[in-house]
């Protein structure tokens, strides 16, 4: 497996998008080229010194700008505080710890596409309207949050005229799915980043790409039973006991891997498979990708038997 970019980047510009949202513009300090990434992509900020708590952001400014990474971060007052650290201590001029990118939310070429965007969300989708409009493709973008206050990237997405609705909820009460998405041919193609109500809301109408902040709700009877697990270059056998994850039993063996949420959300330790049935439980791989089973999600995911061999 190819080595993640990793590097400590300059704070460049530090913006105001919205209420609670801020932008940051994060530059090499020697004015190094970032690694290319495409619409849909993320990247890790290890917030804090040393191994600081990790928080994924998506990507949210041009692609062909090889010079600056944009990434936009609502502060979450209930949250674990890595969005707080963001607002407090990324001011200008600081640095942080970067890895990526990474992408699980990619965007596939279609004729007509429908973004759905809440709050937050609409950081993933400002890149891939952009890039449905270079190519030509008709599309239109359903964005809600509470307050129109509080939704950022407005003047932005203003350039496209009626082609974005704009819904706060405080103005429009929730967000029409039903009218909005209708009943979508297979030459179009649904795309959706928000909150999990609001995922699960537009998956319940149709088949749709989304990307989730937090994991699913887990399965209250999917088994957890002990299985072998084969680390094919490390030459190790080892069982995975109930209750454990791969991950932990990696690590307990010695073997590093890189990973961050632990919850099946970021996509970071993805492993390819070699040999055996995965027992999926991320929220990161299309159900087209879980029935392929060629990767798997080490921090939730399981064995869907008594064997499991894995590239590690």
């Amino acid at each position: 497996m190819t080595p993640e970019y990793e590097a400590d980047l300059v704070v460049a510009a530090r913006t105001d998008e919205a209420a609670g949202v801020v932008s940051l513009t994060l530059r090499h300090p020697a004015g190094e080229p970032l690694p290319a990434w495409e619409p849909g992509s993320h990247i890790d900020l290890v917030l804090g010194k040393g191994a600081g708590p990790v928080r994924q952001y998506s990507l949210c400014g041009d692609p062909a700008d090889r010079t600056v990474w944009t990434v936009a971060v609502l502060r979450e007052p209930a949250g674990r505080g890595g969005s707080a650290y963001v607002h407090d201590k990324l001011t200008e001029g600081t640095s942080v710890r970067v890895r990526g990118p990474r992408n699980h939310f990619a965007l596939r070429p279609a004729a007509r596409y429908l973004f759905v965007a809440g709050g937050i969300g609409i950081t993933p989708v400002l890149p891939m309207v952009a890039a449905a409009e270079a190519a030509g493709a008709e599309w239109s973008l359903l964005y809600g949050g509470r307050t129109r206050g509080s939704m950022a990237f407005l003047d932005r997405l203003a350039a496209y005229g009626d082609r974005v609705r704009v819904a706060p909820q405080d103005e429009t009460g929730l967000l029409d799915l039903a009218g909005y998405l209708g009943s979508p041919g297979p030459e179009t193609l649904v795309y959706c980043c928000g909150p999990g109500p609001l995922l699960d809301a537009v998956e319940e109408r149709c088949t749709a790409h989304t990307e989730r902040f937090q994991a699913k709700a887990a399965d209250p009877e999917a088994a957890s039973d002990a299985f072998e697990l084969v680390l094919q270059q490390s030459g190790l056998t080892l069982t995975v006991p109930p209750g454990r994850s791969i991950l932990d039993t990696v690590q307990d063996a010695g073997v590093q891997v890189l990973y961050s949420c632990t919850e099946g959300t970021c996509g970071t330790c993805e492993t390819d498979i070699v040999e055996g049935e995965a027992d999926h439980r991320d929220s990161v791989l299309t159900a087209e990708e879980q029935a392929a089973g060629e990767t798997m999600m080490i921090c939730v995911s399981r064995c869907r038997g008594a064997r499991l061999v894995l590239d590690l």
